[in-house]
C-alpha cells in the first residue's frame, strides 16, 4: 500500500477531516453539556460515584457498531444517531475528570473562600471550578481525542467524516484509500491532543504551578 490517494485527493481527504472534527466536536459538546451537572452531582453526593461512573463504564463496553444499528430504526441514518452514540460514550471521561477536579480542590482553600464571605455560587465559579479546571480540560482532550477514534464507524450510517475512506476503500479493495484514511484519523486526533495540552498547559492554575 502507498499514500498516493492521500496525496492525489487531498482535498477530499481535508474535506472529510474536517466533517469528521465537526462531529466529534458537536458529540463531546452535546456530551459536556450533560457530563456538568451529573459530574457536579456525583462530586456533592459521593454515594452517587459508584453507580454513576459503574453505568456510564458499561455504556462505553458496549459495542458502537450494535449501539448504532439499535438507533437506526428510531432515528434513521446519517448523524443524529452517530452524535447521540459518540455524546453517550463520551460521557465516562466526562463525568470522571470533573469529578476528579473538583474533589481535587483543597478544602482549606474552599473555607477561606467562604470565610471571605462568597456566597456558594462564587466559591464554585471563582473557586472549586478554576482550580478544577486542568483536570476537567483533561477529561475533555481524552474524550475528544477518543470520540474522533470512534466517530469513524459513524461513516457506517452515512454520518460522513474519515471513516468514509476506511469503508468505501473496503468496499473498492482499494489499500490506499484505506491507508489515507487511517493516516488522516491519526494524524486528526494527534493534533486535537497537541492543541488541547496546550490550552491545559495555559490556564492560571497550570501557569502558577510552572512558576512556583
Amino acid at each position: 500500500m502507498s499514500l498516493d490517494y492521500l496525496f492525489d485527493n487531498w482535498r477530499r481527504v481535508l474535506e472529510l477531516a474536517i466533517e469528521h472534527l465537526e462531529l466529534s466536536l458537536l458529540s463531546v459538546g452535546i456530551g459536556l453539556l450533560f457530563a456538568l451537572p451529573i459530574g457536579m452531582l456525583v462530586a456533592r453526593y459521593g454515594r452517587l460515584e459508584v453507580p454513576v461512573l459503574g453505568g456510564l463504564s458499561v455504556v462505553y463496553t458496549l459495542p458502537s457498531l450494535a449501539v448504532l444499528a439499535l438507533l437506526i430504526p428510531i432515528l434513521g441514518l446519517g448523524r443524529q444517531p452517530a452524535i447521540l452514540t459518540l455524546a453517550a460514550y463520551s460521557q465516562v471521561f466526562l463525568v470522571r475528570n470533573i469529578v476528579t477536579g473538583l474533589r481535587g480542590v483543597d478544602p482549606d482553600t474552599i473555607e477561606a473562600a467562604r470565610g471571605v464571605g462568597m456566597t456558594a455560587w462564587q466559591v464554585f465559579t471563582r473557586v472549586r471550578l478554576p482550580l478544577a479546571l486542568p483536570v476537567m480540560l483533561a477529561g475533555v482532550r481524552i474524550a475528544l481525542v477518543t470520540t474522533i477514534s470512534l466517530a469513524t464507524v459513524a461513516a457506517w450510517i452515512r454520518a460522513g467524516g474519515l471513516g468514509t475512506l476506511l469503508f468505501d476503500g473496503i468496499t473498492r479493495n482499494n489499500g490506499s484509500m484505506i491507508l489515507a484514511g487511517a493516516v488522516a484519523i491519526t494524524a486528526l486526533a494527534l493534533l486535537v491532543d497537541l492543541v488541547l495540552r496546550l490550552v491545559e498547559a495555559l490556564t492560571p492554575v497550570a501557569r502558577a504551578r510552572r512558576a512556583a
